[in-house]
């Protein structure tokens, strides 16, 4: 017994010189041994809903992210309240764009890659990619159509850059703010709509149209099968990001207003493409002035060029 005794004050002691030497280490009683199993089966519980929140799109888990998502923001007259729009690194820029590349279905593209962190880095160098792409893709076709004919002269166009970018700025600014104007209106109606903000639909409709860069470099093929197959791809590529991430906001609405809402998303983004498509490489030839050339009888010699 005096044994005994001796061994269980020895232990006591060793435990007293390890939390002696390491206070904060975690300390387990043998009297409650149900509880811990519970707390761990109700956390898991817990990390299971809101896996199931993020990916159903509940209001909890929407309401979770803004608040995670919460900046201090600066007066919108400074710098760094510009500067919060071009806060992300190359690894989230390229995430994004696989993201809008290969969508999954069932996922949300603001709730996956935007909600976290909108940006306008992204928006704004795919656009500016996306114009000179069209438009040196576009005269390339041209002259390559053309190549070789003799009554054919190759005058560059560079109206096309300025078109180009008129056209898709636009189409990525001003329908942004139209959609949210509308779901705004539309979340005063009825309450369940989930509302976007500004900044996020911008991210939406700038990621989506990173797809039409390598297919504008592939537009210089002359063939219009191929092209039209191209440009059919990549609508339904592009296009499932935007069905996918404003369907889940107006499905809780009308039933006609939310297919029309849907429809009218998708019939802009097929109007971009397809007049993309026909303006830029499926113009038709055009007459240019051919330079005057005198001859040596004193009689001056015009060509035709087209």
């Amino acid at each position: 017994l005096v044994c005994l005794v001796m061994y269980l004050f020895a232990e006591f002691d060793d435990a007293a010189n390890l939390l002696a030497a390491n206070p904060d280490a975690t300390t387990i009683s043998i009297d409650e041994p149900v509880e811990i199993p519970k707390n761990q089966h109700s956390r898991l519980q817990e990390s299971g809903r809101e896996e199931d929140d993020e990916l159903l799109g509940t209001d909890d888990s929407d309401k979770t992210e803004l608040l995670a998502g919460q900046k201090k923001s600066a007066p919108f007259w400074t710098f760094e309240y510009y500067q919060t729009f071009f806060d992300v690194d190359t690894y989230q820029v390229l995430d994004r764009i696989k993201g809008s590349v290969f969508p999954v279905p069932g996922k949300n593209f603001v709730r996956l890659y935007i909600r976290s962190n909108p940006d306008l880095y992204g928006p704004f160098w795919i656009c500016a990619t996306l114009v000179f792409t069209i438009a040196v893709s576009g005269n390339l076709s041209n002259f390559f159509i053309h190549l070789g004919k003799p009554t054919y002269h190759y005058v560059p166009q560079f109206r096309k850059v300025s078109i180009a970018a008129t056209t898709i700025y636009a189409y990525a600014w001003l329908v942004p703010l139209a959609l949210w104007g509308f779901l705004m209106w539309r979340n005063s109606k009825v309450m369940n709509i989930v509302s976007y903000s500004f900044l996020e639909i911008v991210c939406v409709y700038g990621y989506s149209l990173f797809i039409y860069i390598p297919t504008a470099i592939l537009w210089i093929i002359p063939q219009k099968v191929v092209r039209w197959v191209l440009v059919m791809f990549s609508l339904c590529l592009s296009g499932s990001v935007l069905v996918m991430t404003f369907w889940p906001a107006v499905r809780d609405d009308n039933r006609r207003i939310a297919v029309a809402t849907v429809v009218t998303i998708v019939l802009l983004h097929a109007l971009l493409s397809v007049g993309c498509l026909a303006y830029f490489f499926d113009a038709p030839e055009l007459d240019f002035p051919a330079p005057i050339i005198p001859a040596h009888n004193g009689t001056t010699v015009v060509t035709r060029s087209q």
